[in-house]
C-alpha cells in the first residue's frame, strides 16, 4: 500500500490520480533517484500546468538540495493551485526557514496547521542565526553514551550539551532557561512518548560554541507539568538548524566538534583539501526540516543493496547503524531474533532486533559484522505528513562514525568523511 501512495495524489478538478507519467516521476523519486525525478515532473508540468502533485514535488526535490530559488519558484506554483494544501505550506515553510526567512514562513507553517512553529517564527525579530566568529574547536568532554561539548548561553557559565542532526532547532533544560532569562513566545502542553510535559519555545539572545557565538537564535524547552527538568543527562541539544547554519566537522576521531563561518571560501577550502586527501564527496539531502540523507548500504549474506540512507551525527546508542523493513530479510543480514530489545522510534515504542550486516558502508568508509538493529515494522517509505517519502533503507548512526572525520558544507550539498583526525 505504502508503496502505491506515492503514485497517486491529489488534483485540481477533483482527479484521484496524478497525470500520464506522474507515476514514473513517482518511482524515480521514491528510488532517491531526484534529479531525473525532477525532470520527470517538469515534463509532466510542461504538459499539465495545473498538475498540483508535480509542481509540490518538483519543489521538493529542489528543496532537498537547498537550492531555493528553485523550490520556491515550484512550491508558489503548487500554492496558487491549491492555497490550504499543507504538504505545500509545510515545504515552503521549511523553505523559507532555511533561508531565516520567518516572517514569510509563519504564515504558512499556519496554514500547515502547526501552530507552535507559526507563533514562534511570527515572533522573531530582525537577523536571526546572526553569526560572530570564524572558527571552534570543542572538545568532546564525554564520547559514550553520546558526546557533550560546553557551551554558554547568553553569556553564562558554561554548560554541556549533546548534539544531533536528526532533531530540528536548539533546545535546553528549563532550569537552564530559566537561568538565561528565557520568556516563551509560546507554549504548550504536549505528550513526548513518556507522558505529558510542557514545551515552550522562545529566542535566545546569545549561544556561545568556543570562538563562534550566535545571536537571536529560535530556542525551545521542556519541563514536565510540575515544572521540573525533563531530561537532567544534559544542559541542552544542538540540532540541525544550528549546524547547516555553519561549515561543521564532526571529528569523532579526534574527538571534537569543528565548526567554521559558512562561506564561499570556506568551503573551497575544505574541497581543495578533500581533493589534496583523495576524499570523494558524496551528495547530501535535507528532509522535512532536519533529516540528513547520502548514499550508502548494506550487505548480507544474499547480497548488498545501495540507495538513500540517513546520516545522524551525535545522538547516542551503541549501534553501527539501524536497518528498515525488510532490508535484512532481503539481503540475508544476520538477525538475532531471540533477543528482542524494546526501544523507542521517533518518540514512539518499537521492537527491534540485533543484527550484524557483512558491511555497512558510505562512500570509502566501512564497518565490518559491526553490531546494528533492525526494525522489521518499520517501512522504508514513510509519506507525508510523517515522512519524507521517499525509500531509504536504514540510517548510520554515532558508533559508525568513531574512526572518521565528517564535514557536511550546506552550500554545495556535500559530505566529506575521512578516516582519522581532522587536519
Amino acid at each position: 500500500m505504502l508503496a502505491g501512495a506515492a503514485a497517486t495524489a491529489p488534483l485540481l478538478g477533483g482527479a484521484a490520480t496524478a497525470q500520464a507519467g506522474s507515476g514514473d516521476a513517482d518511482a524515480l523519486f521514491k528510488a532517491g533517484k531526484f534529479e531525473q525525478a525532477g525532470r520527470a515532473y517538469e515534463e509532466i508540468l510542461k504538459k499539465d500546468p495545473a498538475n498540483l502533485h508535480a509542481a509540490r514535488q518538483r519543489g521538493y526535490v529542489a528543496l532537498l538540495s537547498n537550492r531555493f530559488t528553485e523550490a520556491e519558484r515550484y512550491l508558489k506554483m503548487a500554492l496558487d493551485l491549491a492555497p490550504d494544501d499543507k504538504e505545500t505550506n509545510t515545504y515552503l515553510g521549511d523553505c523559507y526557514i532555511r533561508q531565516d526567512k520567518f516572517a514569510l514562513a509563519a504564515p504558512r507553517w499556519e496554514a500547515a496547521g502547526e501552530e507552535s512553529y507559526a507563533k514562534w517564527f511570527a515572533a522573531v525579530s530582525g537577523e536571526a542565526y546572526q553569526v560572530h566568529g570564524d572558527l571552534a574547536r570543542l572538545d568532546f568532554t564525554q564520547m559514550d553514551p553520546r558526546p557533550l561539548v560546553e557551551a554558554s548561553v547568553n553569556g553564562g557559565a558554561a554548560k554541556r550539551f549533546t548534539f544531533y542532526t536528526g532533531a530540528p532547532n536548539l533546545s535546553m533544560r528549563a532550569s537552564v532557561a530559566e537561568e538565561a532569562g528565557l520568556r516563551p513566545v509560546f507554549s504548550q502542553e504536549t505528550d513526548f512518548g513518556t507522558g505529558p510535559i510542557r514545551a515552550y519555545w522562545g529566542i535566545l539572545d546569545s549561544f556561545t560554541l568556543g570562538g563562534i557565538e550566535l545571536r537571536n537564535v529560535p530556542v525551545s524547552w521542556s519541563s514536565t507539568i510540575s515544572g521540573e527538568d525533563v531530561d537532567t543527562d544534559a544542559d541542552g541539544l544542538i540540532g540541525m538548524w544550528v549546524f547547516y547554519h555553519l561549515l561543521p566537522t564532526f571529528d569523532y576521531a579526534g574527538r571534537q566538534l569543528i565548526l567554521r563561518r559558512r562561506t564561499p571560501e570556506r568551503a573551497a577550502e575544505v574541497r581543495a583539501a578533500a581533493e589534496r586527501a583523495g576524499v570523494k564527496p558524496l551528495p547530501v539531502w535535507l528532509a522535512r526540516e532536519q533529516y540528513l540523507h547520502s548514499t550508502g548500504g548494506f550487505a548480507g549474506a544474499a547480497g548488498s543493496g545501495t540507495g538513500v540512507v540517513g546520516v545522524n551525527f551525535g545522538g547516542s546508542g551503541e549501534i553501527v547503524a539501524g536497518v528498515r523493513g525488510d532490508t535484512a530479510e532481503r539481503l540475508g543480514i544476520r538477525t538475532d531474533q531471540d533477543r528482542q530489545i524494546g526501544t523507542f522510534a521517533q518518540s514512539h515504542p518499537a521492537v527491534v532486533y540485533p543484527c550484524y550486516p557483512k558491511e555497512a558502508r558510505l562512500g570509502d568508509a566501512v564497518a565490518k559484522a559491526g553490531y546494528c538493529y533492525t526494525n522489521p515494522n518499520q517501512p522504508v517509505n514513510v509519506p507525508f505528513p510523517f515522512g519524507t517519502g521517499f525509500d531509504s533503507m536504514g540510517w548510520f548512526s554515532h558508533c559508525f562514525w568513531k574512526p572518521y572525520n565528517i564535514t557536511v558544507d550546506f552550500t554545495g550539498m556535500k559530505l566529506y568523511i575521512a578516516r582519522g583526525k581532522a587536519a
